[in-house]
């Protein structure tokens, strides 16, 4: 019988994956804060990796724009690192997504995380996050579109993970930014067919969303 991977033993699998990501990955360039400026941390995956670099611009002179040295994978990756990726410097705001790699789906199409996990790792997630006393905003995870896809995963998931998102960010009080809604009806212009990825137009456009999600946070 097949045993069930513990937590651990899936993100140190995760972890075998995330380091096929480049390193060199201007993304990852450590950001040398101006003082002055409040500390913005982004977490997520590679989608969240296509829109770092022009939101740190569109954010320069406004805010030092940090994000994870990786792709942030599933849920079970970030409850394995959220206390290293958070450290111990001040945030003023942190915005963050999980949820394309949680459904994943494995040969026998079963989601990577599935959703019960998903929710109470999200309600850890979000605890550790708040203890900073950072201004949270919780992105919602970008559309599924249909086709063959690689790795694997169906179109609907990521609407049903969005609802359980969304009510774990509601009772935590924790501010939206609607990716999924603002990508949606554009996906034909901004996204790589039968692709979650979105082409280089695209991460400018959601890098636009983020980037006023931030300054909102920032000016309560």
């Amino acid at each position: 019988m097949r045993r069930p991977l513990t937590v651990i033993a899936l993100a140190a699998a995760w972890t075998c994956v995330a380091a096929q990501v480049s390193p060199s990955d201007p993304a990852f360039a450590p950001v040398n804060d101006d003082p002055r400026l409040p500390r913005v941390l982004l977490i997520g995956d590679s989608l969240s990796i296509g829109y770092t670099l022009p939101v740190r611009k569109m954010l320069e002179g406004k805010a030092n724009v940090h994000r994870i040295p990786e792709n942030g994978g599933p849920t079970i990756n970030g409850i394995a690192k959220i206390d290293a990726r958070l450290g111990d410097g001040k945030w003023d705001v942190i915005h963050f997504n999980w949820g394309l790699h949680d459904i994943k789906l494995d040969t026998n199409g079963v989601h990577q995380v599935p959703a019960d996990s998903y929710e109470n790792n999200l309600r850890e997630l979000v605890k550790r996050m708040k203890a900073t006393a950072a201004r949270l905003i919780w992105a919602s995870t970008t559309p599924v579109p249909e086709g063959k896809l690689s790795p694997p995963r169906r179109p609907g998931d990521e609407v049903a993970y969005n609802a359980i998102a969304l009510r774990v960010m509601k009772e935590n009080e924790v501010a939206v930014d609607d990716l999924y809604s603002f990508a949606l009806p554009r996906l034909a212009h901004i996204q790589q067919p039968a692709n979650v990825h979105f082409t280089a137009e695209g991460s400018e456009a959601l890098a636009k969303q983020v980037a006023a999600s931030i300054l909102r946070a920032l000016e309560r």
